[in-house]
């Protein structure tokens, strides 16, 4: 499981360039309503780790826009510099 965005709006839930396997999770903590993008192959993977974290609180489970490949979706992610 891999969290890509943390607290952020739901406006960037609708992003096409996301992977296929991301998910927008919501959950309240502290009486604030807050959303993550994820990606996981599972969803059971991100369930068990929110429920750990935040108990009652987690709220939803959904799919984001995201149309990219998650592999082709990893290449486009910026790269270190190799050390020569």
């Amino acid at each position: 499981m891999n969290i890509i965005h943390e607290k952020c709006n739901l406006t960037e839930v609708d992003n096409t360039g996301l992977p296929r396997n991301s998910y927008v999770v919501t959950y309240s903590h502290e009486d604030k309503e807050h959303h993550d993008i994820v990606v996981s192959m599972s969803t059971v993977e991100i369930f068990d780790h929110y429920y750990d974290t935040y108990k009652a609180g987690l709220q939803k489970i959904g799919y984001t826009k995201g149309t990219v490949n998650s592999k082709l979706w990893q290449s486009q992610q910026p790269k270190k510099p190799r050390k020569k």
